[in-house]
């Protein structure tokens, strides 16, 4: 187990410096945004390759962002229910939502994405806007970011087991000891009293 467990470790690293590495991605395509936007409004220029690298980007950010994500435990979860039951079982659910629903659907996209990057390079595709970008980088975006994905749930996988077995902490809470949407459900009640404070007052 504690081989494992410094696997998941690596591959936590891996998401991290990734992770790390996109958030600089936001700052380049805001400043690629306001430029394009500065200069079709005062000059009247524009140009696809600009337009079509701001898109190239987003996808970069949402799909290699996807993995760091998932070891922050910031998707979304619907787990009304869920969170009622003891912690342990809790685990137990997400192991079987990551072994049954992540994992297969992860893997089969990567599967089928692998020959639609391999065809675009191959064919060295290029966009059919005039001045466009070639196509093959954007969609190798695709398996990276659902690779890494796949390496955070294996991550996330050991992780339970191990806290299961009494290995490591329980990796579905965050360095604070509380969820995401424990700590979201907290915010917007703070928020609620703030903007209602006698209603506060009397439920006290």
């Amino acid at each position: 187990m504690k081989i494992l467990l410094k696997v998941a470790g690596g591959i936590d690293a891996l998401n991290s410096l990734v992770g790390r590495g996109v958030t600089w991605l936001v700052l380049i395509v805001a400043v690629i945004s306001a430029g394009n936007a500065v200069m079709r409004k005062l000059f009247n220029l524009s140009s696809n390759a600009w337009l079509e690298l701001q898109w190239y980007l987003f996808g970069a950010i949402f799909l290699l962002a996807a993995g760091y994500t998932f070891l922050r435990n910031e998707h979304v979860r619907v787990d009304v229910l869920s969170q009622r039951l003891p912690e342990r079982t809790q685990v137990g659910i997400e192991i079987f939502g990551v072994l049954f629903f992540l994992l297969p659907a992860a893997c089969l996209v990567l599967w089928l994405s692998i020959p639609f990057f391999w065809d675009s390079f191959i064919a060295h595709e290029l966009s059919s806007n005039t001045d466009g970008l070639i196509r093959w980088p954007a969609k190798l975006l695709i398996p990276v970011g659902f690779g890494l994905l796949i390496l955070a749930g294996i991550s996330h996988l050991i992780k339970c087991i191990g806290f299961l077995r009494g290995n490591c902490n329980n990796p579905m809470t965050v360095s604070n000891g509380k969820s995401s949407e424990e700590a979201l459900a907290e915010d917007i009640l703070a928020a609620q009293q703030a903007g209602n404070p006698d209603q506060s007052a009397q439920g006290r």
